[in-house]
């Protein structure tokens, strides 16, 4: 029997490639100009369309943030899942994976994360986003890092004394965005760097011995 294929229609595919093509060069001018002196004009420029069809796809600038902020969560999960789906070692996981996150530290999405939050405005809209759409990630993260915790125990590759709700909770603490961009900004790590020694607290604390 011959399996069938599923083709994206035409204009479904147009859709959303011009939709991606409009949230990559509205974070570019977010960044650029700041939330408030970008305009729709702006980026409907910028992508050589009407301003009326940005409108067909986001009603506001407020929307354009809460997709970029969608469109973050979503790429996050997806880099926990390839590291949980490959062939490393639980530890080698868990390195692999601060490396993917702290390597989007440099990604312009994140950095327009960041000059957002500085925006009381802005913070509270992005704020209000996670509140009503990041549950269901935030869930599938802790669900996934304790998938990784829990092989890790069961190779004795970690300590299997320590609670793994504790042990994944250290986790997300070392991802913090503001952590990330200090360490970046202030002394130059790279993310390669900077995933090496946290995975190296993460294992081994901060003793010398």
């Amino acid at each position: 029997m011959q399996k069938v294929q599923m083709h994206t229609p035409l204009r479904e595919k147009q859709r959303q490639e011009r939709e991606a093509l409009i949230l990559e060069t509205a974070e570019r001018v977010f960044l650029e100009k700041g939330y408030h002196e970008t305009s729709i004009d702006e980026i409907a420029t910028r992508v050589g369309v009407a301003k009326g069809t940005i409108y067909l796809h986001f009603a506001s600038k407020e929307d354009l943030v809460k997709a970029i902020v969608q469109r973050s969560m979503v790429a996050f999960v997806r880099d926990v899942k390839d590291a949980v789906a490959s062939k490393l070692t639980p530890g080698e996981k868990i390195e692999t994976l601060l490396l993917r996150i702290y390597t989007r530290f440099f990604r312009e999405e994140i950095r327009l994360l960041y000059s957002l939050y500085s925006n009381p405005e802005m913070k509270r809209l992005a704020e209000e986003e996670h509140g009503h759409s990041a549950k269901p990630f935030i869930n599938e993260l802790i669900e996934l890092v304790t998938e990784i915790i829990e092989a890790g125990k069961a190779a004795k590759e970690f300590d299997s004394s320590l609670p793994t709700p504790v042990m994944v909770s250290i986790f997300f603490c070392l991802i913090s965005p503001r952590t990330g961009e200090r360490l970046f900004n202030e002394y130059g790590f790279t993310p390669a760097e900077l995933a090496s020694h946290l995975a190296r607290i993460y294992f081994r604390g901060i003793s010398a011995h």
